[in-house]
């Protein structure tokens, strides 16, 4: 089979298509051949070798994909060749084949072409691990996005809007605003002219938001603490703006704060089985009555994956990238 390889650690032009052997789904897996495959954050981390794979999974990048099951594995007895299905995989995804847990498998949505489901795993697990199981987010709450725009951006609205949850998010454009507002946002703040802080305060009345989905981390981390309504929750998915922050723990104290966050790469395969189980009975029905829609920025062939992460390096898109075979 053809895969995008990282030859060595460095700029985009390092992913380059070569011939890799074809993998041999196990016990419990299938083996899927990829129509395509998202692009996120984390690919790019690996790519200049920040973010190494977890012991036995691919060094080939790619977390999300898409396509038909071409076999199973053995004890696979729910899915069968054939099978149009998206997954969520630990590495491995920008490859024309690629084996995948059963229990990180989702049938892709009737309605929805390859190129749409393969961009919801990676996105929709992890908002719904974050937003919905850490922070507990509850119908009537409010919630505030860093990053609308991005692929974890526009799931966190659309997803946040469908549970009855009033969004917040915080944008670096015009452009971006509109687009976020379109997906359901109630309001987008601009964080390169307006302060988030005084912003959220202000649309809230003085309350705050319940609940801070954060990708930027860094300084970023006490100014949540100052926006957070009582028994607030911060949940970090990633550290965009570094590791470091200062926060006023007497806020944290008098106001009944929690900060926390995770990774989902390196979780047990039974962990992610379970946020499947509850997007197949929740966000799957948003995707089939059209509550929720994937947001496709722009298509690249696999060949091209270099260009997909030179784009998503340059912050100029909306939604997601994804990779076609």
């Amino acid at each position: 089979m053809i895969a995008i390889e990282i030859r060595e650690p460095g700029e985009p032009e390092v992913l380059i298509p070569v011939e890799r052997p074809m993998p041999t789904p196990g016990s419990g897996e299938v083996l899927i051949k990829v129509a395509a495959a998202g692009v996120n954050r984390p690919d790019l981390m690996q790519r200049r070798g920040r973010y190494p794979p977890p012991p036995g999974a691919s060094d080939i990048p790619g977390l999300e994909i898409a396509g038909t099951i071409d076999r199973v594995g053995p004890d696979v007895s729910d899915w069968k060749s054939g099978d149009a299905v998206c997954a969520l995989v630990a590495g491995g995804g920008y490859a024309e084949l690629c084996v995948a847990p059963v229990g990180q498998c989702l049938p892709s949505p009737a309605k929805l072409s390859d190129i749409e489901a393969a961009s919801l795993p990676e996105t929709f697990f992890t908002v719904w691990s974050n937003v919905f199981d850490r922070a507990r987010l509850q119908p009537g709450e409010t919630l505030l996005v860093h990053g609308g725009s991005s692929g974890i951006g526009v799931t966190a609205i659309q997803m946040a809007k469908a549970w009855g949850a009033t969004v917040l998010t915080t944008v670096g454009s015009a452009e971006k605003a509109a687009a976020c507002r379109a997906l359901g946002a109630d309001h987008a703040i601009d964080y390169k002219t307006q302060d988030f802080v005084a912003e959220v305060l202000r649309l809230t009345g003085g309350k705050g938001t319940d609940v801070v989905l954060d990708m930027v981390a860094g300084e970023y981390i006490g100014r949540d603490v100052k926006c957070l309504a009582e028994d607030g929750r911060i949940v970090i998915i990633a550290v965009q703006g570094g590791t470091q922050s200062t926060v006023d723990a007497s806020l944290v104290l008098r106001r009944r704060l929690v900060i926390t966050g995770s990774t989902l790469r390196p979780r047990p395969v039974a962990f992610k089985a379970k946020i499947a189980e509850a997007l197949r009975k929740t966000a799957w029905p948003w995707l089939e009555s059209g509550a929720v829609k994937p947001v496709i920025h722009q298509v690249f062939p696999a060949a091209d994956a270099a260009q997909a992460h030179a784009l998503m390096e340059s912050n100029q898109h909306i939604g997601k990238l994804v990779l076609t075979w």
